[in-house]
């Protein structure tokens, strides 16, 4: 899924470490050819999620340590350059990642610092294959190879050292993890972002059925934690044709203390968004009736407010859902089923709920019109649902948006109906006093 921000596994992961390009240090042993496969260690490295949106996912990096010359150095694919051009490049997704080899020692404490845990697991590689990764992570760093644009679930700093263990295994880590995954990306991501229902929500609103389609374990692998679950799974092929563990063995260096834990299932809040739905397009249709009975001015006021509100939540992510499959590289964001529930129409309440704040029957009458335009293009997203190519999973945007659009269409109608009856009755005085007068 091309470059989605909005995201993920490591994006922005490294942020405080990342903020300026590191300088080029010396190739190490194993990658000179000094190193000795015997005397080589490699760990795959798994951090645990942090409190910000750019950590939740996790981090992963590899470590090479050669125990006769006491060198180490940990591999983080993970590193970006956070200048003044690294938004614009972001928003077009075109984020340029590169890896960096560091201290592994002072990369655990600065995890440990943000509280996050680290586990490593040391590979039960062969030392020809030692030798092979090893020199393979010392090539990619440098200059001329350490560049890659970042994408979230297919090219990011967790599959790198998946394709890397992969390559020197000669494939069999991909031959093992091509089975079929245990949920969607949809669901991994919607599970990940369950610290953060409004970000989640935002997420689950700008991407489209990509990450809808089944997947493998080989793909579910742009995971940390996935990947670390796949690898401690795997048997091998050694030398000897036997099969092995992947893992030769674990160390907790740190467990993160007082974290929730990650759910294993992305959360069900399907039917609380259907009541927030309903309340909000019912409060509309309530706001109007009300306006109707007692002519008053708070009715209205109320009933701009939510327009307001609206076009701010749902206006401004449909616009900028628009713009996104039209002009970037999120490929993710194309062809999204929720631009029928909320689109760049929707930002027209922003302005128009102001009006109507004041008192402006033209934008009662825009908004009515508006907001029977958006009703009936949520209507035709449902309505289309039966046909196969739409199958985006948006269950959840369809129960939460389309009932503030149905309310709204009906609350603009009801609010331009006939005077309250108590005016009404007051018209015809006047014309029977002055006749009584005369």
């Amino acid at each position: 899924m091309p470059r989605l921000a909005p995201v993920m596994t490591c994006l922005l992961g490294l942020l405080l470490m990342a903020a300026t390009p590191a300088r080029a240090q010396e190739m190490p042993p194993w990658g000179t050819g000094e190193s000795r496969g015997e005397d080589l260690s490699i760990y795959l490295v798994t951090f645990g999620p942090g409190d910000d949106v750019a950590s939740w996912w996790g981090h992963g990096s590899l470590v090479v340590e050669d125990h006769r010359l006491r060198q180490s150095r940990l591999y983080n694919y993970g590193m970006f350059s956070f200048d003044e051009r690294m938004l614009a490049r972001y928003a077009m997704g075109r984020l340029e990642f590169w890896v960096d080899d560091a201290s592994a020692s002072g990369t655990f404490r600065f995890y440990r610092s943000q509280n996050r845990d680290v586990r490593l697991q040391e590979l039960a590689l062969t030392p020809a294959q030692r030798v092979e990764l090893g020199r393979l992570l010392a090539v990619n760093v440098l200059p001329e190879n350490r560049h890659y644009v970042y994408h979230h679930y297919n090219d990011n700093c967790v599959t790198r050292l998946r394709d890397g263990i992969d390559k020197v295994l000669g494939g069999q880590l991909h031959h093992a993890m091509n089975v079929p995954g245990r949920m969607t990306l949809r669901d991994h991501t919607r599970r990940y972002t369950d610290v953060g229902p409004p970000m989640s929500l935002l997420l689950d609103f700008l991407m489209n059925d990509e990450i809808d389609k089944p997947v493998t374990r080989w793909q579910e692998a742009f995971l940390p934690d996935e990947l670390e679950r796949r690898v401690a799974e795997t048997q091998v092929v050694g030398e000897d044709g036997q099969k092995r563990p992947l893992v030769a063995k674990t160390v907790n260096l740190y467990t993160a203390q007082g974290r929730p834990a990650l759910p294993e299932q992305p959360p069900k809040y399907g039917p609380v968004l259907l009541v927030l739905g309903l309340v909000f397009g019912g409060g509309a249709v309530g706001l109007a009736l009300w306006g109707r009975r007692s002519g008053g001015r708070a009715p209205r006021v109320l009933l701009g407010l939510q327009n307001v509100l609206v076009g701010l939540v749902f206006g401004i992510p449909g616009f900028a859902l628009f713009v996104m499959w039209l002009f970037t590289d999120h490929t993710v964001t194309y062809r999204n089923e929720n631009l029928f529930l909320a689109n760049p129409l929707t930002v027209l309440a922003l302005p128009l709920g102001f009006q109507l704040m004041f008192g402006s029957e033209r934008a009662r009458e825009r908004l009515r019109l508006l907001w029977r335009v958006l009703a009936g293009l949520g209507v035709l997203g449902l309505v289309l649902k039966v046909l196969p190519p739409f199958d985006q999973d948006n269950w959840r945007l369809i129960a939460l948006i389309l009932p503030i659009s149905l309310g709204m269409a009906g609350a603009l109608t009801l609010a331009r109906g006939r005077a309250p009856a108590a005016d009404r009755s007051a018209e015809p005085l006047a014309p029977s006093l002055k006749a009584s007068g005369s």
